[in-house]
């Protein structure tokens, strides 16, 4: 509904927002990346061009950032998903090469396993009992983006944890 008019609740006639005013209403939610934005906007119905200048001006004024919005996804992301997944995730966004390294580089030098038993242990917080169980804990930890071996060595870490306290006639 772009150009027009609109009714309002009341019945009342009053112009449709501007792309600039819808753009700047979504940022105000919350951050988005320069494509995601211009998606958005042209599923309103807004025109390529228009779409375009409109992405300019609100980059020129700081408004538009996708340096920010992966800062903010990584920031968000991290603790519950590896780094692979949210160097994933930045990627489907379209986030440029060097936003996206500038973002992730706050990720570098963390143990990826460590993080991974975190949240392994936050979700479930004991080995599993059986095979099934065992698959489950898997599936679980390789759908946050980590890889096989480092799920298998969580689930080796909490079994040989979790080893010494069974043996306890406590």
């Amino acid at each position: 509904m772009l150009g027009g008019r609109r009714k309002t609740k009341a019945g009342a006639d009053r112009p449709a927002p501007s792309i600039k005013a819808i753009a700047v209403r979504l940022l105000a939610r919350r951050e988005y990346g320069r494509a995601e934005l211009g998606a958005r906007l042209r599923a309103r119905g807004a025109a390529a061009d228009e779409v375009e200048r409109t992405l300019e001006e609100l980059a020129a004024l700081g408004y538009l950032s996708d340096a920010r919005f992966a800062e903010a996804l990584v920031r968000s992301r991290s603790g519950q998903f590896s780094r692979r997944a949210i160097a994933y995730e930045l990627k489907e966004k379209r986030i440029a090469d060097d936003a996206a390294h500038a973002a992730l580089a706050s990720l570098s030098g963390r143990d990826e396993i460590a993080e991974a038993t975190a949240l392994w242990t936050r979700r479930f917080g004991t080995p599993p009992r059986d095979e099934r169980d065992k698959a489950r804990h898997v599936r679980f930890l390789l759908s946050r983006g980590y890889s096989m071996s480092i799920a298998l060595k969580v689930l080796r870490r909490a079994r040989a944890h979790a080893a010494p306290d069974a043996d306890d006639p406590a």
